[in-house]
């Protein structure tokens, strides 16, 4: 069994407009939005089943309008993710807990391959390496785990490009960590990345 790691996922509310911008012109606003929450729901529901620890959501915007209506695990905690860029965000929620030697995994809502059986792989991985990155075809990350601390991590990225692995990869190169290398999965970000979609899913898409 992995040992105990706190799962932070990162997320904005599934609402038309602000969510899945960039499905917009194959989904529509609506359907965006839809897609948004069905990806919200399996990302909680996988780290919640994986049963690795507690699993907090960090939410933007943290205003009670944007996420009403938006049914939630009872067992899961909420948190805002505050102000400034991803790597900020991400290093305000995972700095604390690393300080407590806690063990952590940071990650997003935008890819379904990224199962509960792939989040305890990563952390049975942590009990080896001080780092360890789920990557995505288009150059960033699904998931970063972490038993460890440091700013460098997150500080400077080029993040929503196809740099960010790949920068993440090289600081944690240049502190001395070990890394894991998990296999790549697929972010559902653009039109074209629908196709890798679950089947079962695709009323999402109609």
């Amino acid at each position: 069994m992995p040992p105990e790691t706190h799962i932070l996922i990162f997320a904005k509310a599934p609402r038309a407009g602000l969510a899945k911008t960039r499905l917009i012109p194959a989904l529509g606003p609506r359907g965006a939005a839809a897609l948004a929450e069905r990806l919200l729901h399996h990302a909680l529901h996988e780290a919640l089943g994986a049963d690795l620890g507690p699993v907090t959501l960090l939410r933007t915007p943290d205003d009670a309008d944007a996420w009403a209506g938006i049914p939630l695990p009872a067992r899961l905690a909420t948190a805002p993710q505050g102000d400034g860029d991803l790597g900020a965000r991400l290093a305000r929620g995972a700095a604390p807990l690393l300080a407590r030697e806690q063990r952590v995994i940071v990650m997003g809502t935008d890819c379904p391959g990224l199962t509960r059986n792939r989040l305890r792989a990563m952390a049975l991985a942590l009990t080896s390496h001080d780092a360890v990155i789920t990557p995505v075809a288009d150059g960033g990350y699904a998931a970063l785990a972490l038993s460890r601390f440091h700013s460098t991590v997150f500080e400077g990225i080029d993040w929503s490009t196809p740099r960010v692995a790949q920068q993440t990869r090289e600081r944690i190169h240049a502190l001395g960590w070990p890394l894991s290398e998990q296999p790549p999965l697929w972010d559902i970000d653009e039109p074209d990345d629908l196709r890798h979609l679950p089947e079962h899913w695709e009323e999402c898409t109609t």
